[in-house]
């Protein structure tokens, strides 16, 4: 199995976004790739999801992990 990982600085906005984007899509073309993000630092370690994204990804039906 492919691995794809989108990596951010604190993994709450823009790699957890491009995760579930490409889950939506890989998942709509029926592929089988691993999909991941991760950060760069330790900063937001533990912090959910910034609610802008989780706004965002809910508006364009994406679905997410809440609990993220």
């Amino acid at each position: 199995m492919e691995k794809i990982v989108f990596v951010c600085l604190g993994n709450i906005c823009r790699s957890p976004m491009a995760e579930f984007v490409m889950k939506d899509l890989v998942e709509k073309e029926g592929k089988n790739f691993e999909v991941e993000s991760r950060a760069t630092s330790s900063w937001e370690h533990g912090n959910p999801i910034h609610p802008g994204t989780r706004a965002l990804l809910t508006a364009y039906g994406i679905p997410f992990d809440a609990t993220y």
